[in-house]
Parts: structure tokens; C-alpha cells; sequence
């Protein structure tokens, strides 16, 4: 063998998604997680509420459960991904630090 050439390993092209956040069905980010979590949510609450009350009671379990965490995913998706606490108010600092 021929040790003195060099392996040269094949290139291919790497797409990045170019700096934008993963989307699926009009969610960003992590809200798909939590839109996953209200939906598992929903039917464990259904499942529950059908085994102890019955039918129609897992049923409206399982609307308000679908409803409320739906709203609330629009909700904070609608502030932005990155959601920080908003601080109102004037704020006066006399001084950073000491001298």
C-alpha cells in the first residue's frame, strides 16, 4: 500500500434550515411539545373522567382540557418565542456601584 497519499473523505452539501425555528402546522419551537402535552393530557383526562363518571363527563374533560390548552399555546405563541417578563414602570438607579 501506498501510504504516503491521503484519504480524502466525500463532501456533501449540509442544509441548516437558515436560522429559523423548527414549525409544524403553524407551531414554533417548543410549543409543539406543549401542544403535544395538552393533547396527552386530554386523553388521559378523558380516559380518567370516562372510567369514573362516564361518557359525557369525559367528554367535557376532554373539551376544556383541548380548549384551555389551546388557548393558552396561542396565547404565549402570539408574544413570541422567546417570551420574557415584561417589567412596566420608570425605574431610577442612582448608581451602578460604588466608588
Amino acid at each position: 500500500m501506498d501510504t504516503s497519499k491521503e484519504n480524502r473523505y466525500p463532501d456533501y452539501p449540509l442544509f441548516r434550515g437558515l436560522q429559523r425555528p423548527l414549525e409544524f402546522m403553524g407551531l414554533q419551537g417548543r410549543y409543539i411539545y406543549w401542544a403535544a402535552g395538552a393533547a396527552g393530557g386530554a386523553i388521559l383526562g378523558f380516559i380518567i373522567a370516562y372510567c369514573i363518571a362516564g361518557f359525557v363527563a369525559g367528554l367535557v374533560v376532554l373539551v376544556a382540557s383541548i380548549s384551555v390548552g389551546s388557548a393558552l399555546i396561542l396565547f404565549k405563541q402570539r408574544k413570541g418565542l422567546h417570551t420574557k417578563k415584561e417589567d412596566k414602570g420608570v425605574y431610577i438607579y442612582a448608581y451602578s456601584r460604588r466608588l
